[in-house]
């Protein structure tokens, strides 16, 4: 079931895209439950309560908070949401990179571009989902993609996920637990008993520690130092990464 929220505060633009939404989920047959929303005051209330989207449609210029400073917003709960900002203006256009937003569309909105889009962001969607884990976190549910996950770390009965942004997600959970659902994917390793990390984003290898990108340095055991090294080599060579 793939999510979509829209917000607008021209509620002929909301039936627009209402029925639009709804011609495309009889014409592809897919399963998406979509929300509509007039102020980006209701919408943030909503994130915040830990409702969340795989898309949000948003004007960009809306009365109290344009659709930017609302993505800006979006982003300290949510880094995975598709964003597709909508408006009569390429004005915004550069800013809308700095929240990562997946397309930026110029009104007046036509059927078939509106279905092609729909199709590459559920694409997309349906891609991340599949390599995606979903914690209950302090601020509700929360989704991670496991290509941003650094690192994860456990505290007692805390894990701490560590993202290639810098951020940290933390949920109720054990070592043990978190190992099994990463097992059927290849670039997590469990390189101490309180840390498993992403092959992806080693930056080197000692014999005591695992440095990642960020720098940040994740002890090993000794005994674990070849199993570590066979492990990144073999994930590199089948990734095609350049070894030197």
């Amino acid at each position: 079931m793939i999510k979509i929220g829209f917000c607008d505060d021209d509620l002929s633009v909301l039936d627009q895209i209402q029925t639009l939404l709804h011609s495309y989920k009889e014409n592809r047959n897919f399963e998406i439950q979509y929300t509509a929303f007039q102020s980006p005051f209701e919408l943030l209330a909503d994130i915040e309560r830990g409702v969340a989207f795989d898309v949000l449609i948003l004007d960009v210029l809306m009365p109290g908070e344009n659709g930017i400073d609302t993505a800006a917003e979006i982003r300290n709960h949510d880094d995975n949401v598709k964003i597709i900002f909508l408006t009569t203006s390429p004005e915004f256009a550069v800013q809308s990179y700095s929240v990562s937003a997946y397309y930026y569309q110029l009104k007046p909105i036509e059927k078939d571009g509106f279905f092609r889009l729909m199709d590459s962001v559920i694409d997309a969607c349906k891609n991340n989902l599949a390599k995606s884990l979903i914690l209950q976190s302090k601020g509700g549910i929360m989704r991670i993609e496991l290509g941003r996950l650094e690192y994860c770390e456990v505290i007692h009965r805390t894990l701490f996920f560590h993202m290639t942004n810098g951020k940290v997600t933390e949920s109720i959970g054990s070592m043990d637990e978190l190992c099994s659902r990463l097992e059927p994917y290849s670039s997590f390793l469990r390189v101490h008993r309180s840390y498993v990390i992403n092959l992806e984003h080693i930056r080197s290898i000692s014999g005591r520690s695992v440095t990642m990108e960020s720098l940040s340095e994740i002890p090993i055991s000794r005994k674990k130092y070849n199993e570590i090294k066979e492990a990144f080599l073999e994930y590199s060579f089948l990734n095609r990464q350049v070894m030197i």
